[in-house]
């Protein structure tokens, strides 16, 4: 308000100066002097000085010097943004960032993956997915109140009712002429994998690792365990891994081969899952994403399947359990069906999978 009063009184000196009227005459007015009062300075055209000069400014609020120091300062990180910027931009066109294929390249480079080895640039999390899953047609749950159980079951019988119906079924005898049940044991798959190998670290992209409700971080991680937790003298576990070392593929499948019930032209993924754990743990209620549906052969151990058809069939279609045993195989598309599972034995639970088109 006082330097709006001095610029008033400035505008009005300009004026009556303009007129030939004396400013030092207006000195004896009442009004002026309280004017003058409530600004606290003295008009004096007379004087010059720079120090009246500077305090009138600095009342004013109006301090040059700070001014200007503040827009150099406000200039010189516009420069550094500036210059960070052109930096950035000149990063993008070089590595062509900017593109699909440059972008992809760096991504992949970024995640130690080969380029040529991928479908996807960044895969979609497993939330957003069940978000956006295709709705199914609720007539593969709609007549289906329990989980059959069948054996000595031919290819072509399987294939017209379970293979693609979306029904589950357990095969009784699914396991023949396997040594797996015989064989595989915690201490047999520490044995199979070399130090150097890729499943033990999951650090490529077809290594994977579930450590479910476990500290686990990986496989390597799982077998430094304890003998005693091993032994179910400690602290319960469940886990399951994808197994993609080819060494360890060719010593797997010397002990158990296709599922004989399986369509002669079903083709098996080459990828084998494994799943092991002590009593009492699990996987918690999900969906899969895996494209195709699947065989779990129960090796060691009971297993309680619990089973929940999709949202939109929850008003046709019945949960249902299964507990499937030892040497027995259940087959279930994972990618339409809500499964969890639980160790129901008083032994350690070894099921060994895959998928089929």
């Amino acid at each position: 308000m006082m330097c709006e009063a001095r610029q008033r009184v400035d505008a009005l000196l300009a004026i009556l100066a303009k007129r030939g009227i004396d400013a030092a005459s207006l000195a004896h007015l009442p009004a002026y002097r309280k004017l003058l009062k409530k600004r606290s300075t003295l008009v004096d055209e007379n004087d010059n000085s720079e120090d009246k000069k500077r305090k009138t400014r600095d009342k004013c609020g109006v301090d040059s010097d700070n001014v200007v120091n503040k827009y150099n300062t406000r200039g010189t990180w516009y420069a550094v943004l500036m210059g960070i910027l052109a930096l950035f931009l000149g990063a993008i066109y070089q590595y062509d960032l900017h593109t699909q294929h440059g972008f992809t390249k760096m991504w992949l480079r970024w995640e130690n993956v080969d380029l040529y080895a991928e479908q996807c640039t960044i895969d979609m999390p497993a939330a957003v997915q069940d978000v956006f899953r295709p709705p199914v047609e609720c007539e593969m749950c709609r007549q289906v109140s329990h989980v059959e159980r069948v054996s000595t079951i031919t290819p072509q019988y399987f294939e017209q009712r379970y293979a693609y119906s979306g029904r589950p079924v357990v095969i009784t005898d699914g396991q023949r002429n396997w040594t797996a049940p015989s064989t595989f044991s915690f201490d047999f798959f520490k044995s199979i994998y070399a130090d150097d190998s890729p499943v033990l670290e999951n650090f490529e992209r077809d290594c994977q690792f579930f450590p479910y409700q476990t500290e686990f971080r990986n496989l390597r991680h799982v077998f430094n365990m304890t003998h005693e937790r091993v032994e179910m003298r400690g602290d319960p576990w469940y886990i399951g891994w994808s197994n993609c070392d080819s060494t360890a593929a060719n010593i797997l499948r010397g002990h158990y081969h296709r599922p004989y019930f399986l369509p002669h032209a079903a083709e098996s993924s080459k990828t084998d899952w494994i799943f092991m754990g002590t009593p009492g743990y699990g996987a918690h209620m999900h969906i899969d994403h895996v494209g195709n549906p699947s065989w779990q052969a129960q090796i060691r151990g009971r297993k309680l399947w619990s089973l929940e058809p999709p949202p939109e069939c929850y008003f046709q279609c019945v949960p249902m359990e299964v507990v499937v045993e030892p040497g027995e195989i259940i087959v279930l598309d994972t990618n339409i069906w809500y499964h969890k599972t639980l160790i129901v034995s008083q032994e350690l639970s070894i099921t060994i999978g895959s998928e089929y088109d």
